[in-house]
């Protein structure tokens, strides 16, 4: 299996070098460009078409926001994950929607920002905890705030939704607090390719398009509480 190809996006030369140093003796993973702001990261991501991208927030010239919009939106086989250490609502709500797959403060460990670099090759989400749980919260007031549909209507457009088990019911927990398969795994002492099949189940179960989806969807149905 060929390296994830990786593209270093941040306007300080010295966490470049750092994240270049902590990827360099990890299997598996290749560093194939460093950028020092969005405009010159958008030109390399198309240039290079990298598997990976580590966006920073808060750089010159273009910000990390419009530049994953741009990569997102021009190469849709290239990852976005953000790397900052800003976790406020609204710059982590504006990443997202503009196609990140990832969100990690800079505090993350190298373990960590690994895991998240396989996890969105994988097609897994990987977000901070802290971050997780604004996200999740924004989701449910979203969903609370939702009009109602007409009751003629709701047979017909609202998915049946499929009973899960009490264990897909404990991976579904774990999900909503932003855990990834390894996280799950080791929670439950399972392991990841047995957690990786359950998510799946529940995907499916759900009728979801992906992890963030599921969650989503367990919310609106009352299928979790954030309070749990």
């Amino acid at each position: 299996m060929s390296a994830i190809r990786v593209l270093l996006v941040d306007d300080q030369e010295i966490v470049r070098q750092g994240l270049t140093t902590i990827l360099k003796y990890v299997p598996g993973i290749e560093v194939v460009g460093q950028a020092g702001d969005g405009k010159e990261a958008v030109a390399l991501a198309r240039a290079l078409r990298p598997d990976v991208v580590l966006m920073d927030l808060k750089m010159p010239r273009l910000g990390g926001i419009p530049a994953t919009r741009h990569i997102c939106a021009e190469l849709p086989a290239t990852q976005v994950i953000i790397l900052t250490t800003y976790d406020t609502d609204d710059l982590v709500f504006e990443g997202i929607k503009a196609g990140a797959k990832g969100y990690l403060l800079k505090d993350a460990t190298g373990e960590t920002l690994v895991e998240a670099i396989r996890g969105v090759v994988r097609g897994e989400s990987r977000v901070d905890h802290g971050v997780a749980r604004k996200v999740l919260n924004e989701f449910q007031r979203l969903a609370a705030q939702a009009p109602a549909r007409p009751a003629a209507r709701s047979a017909q457009d609202e998915p049946i939704i499929e009973p899960l088990t009490p264990r897909e019911e404990d991976v579904l927990h774990l999900l909503v607090e932003g855990l990834s398969n390894k996280e799950i795994g080791a929670r439950l002492h399972l392991t990841e390719g047995t957690i990786k099949n359950y998510v799946s189940t529940i995907i499916a179960k759900l009728q979801a398009n992906d992890r963030t989806h599921a969650v989503v969807t367990a919310l609106r149905h009352g299928l979790v509480d954030l309070g749990n």
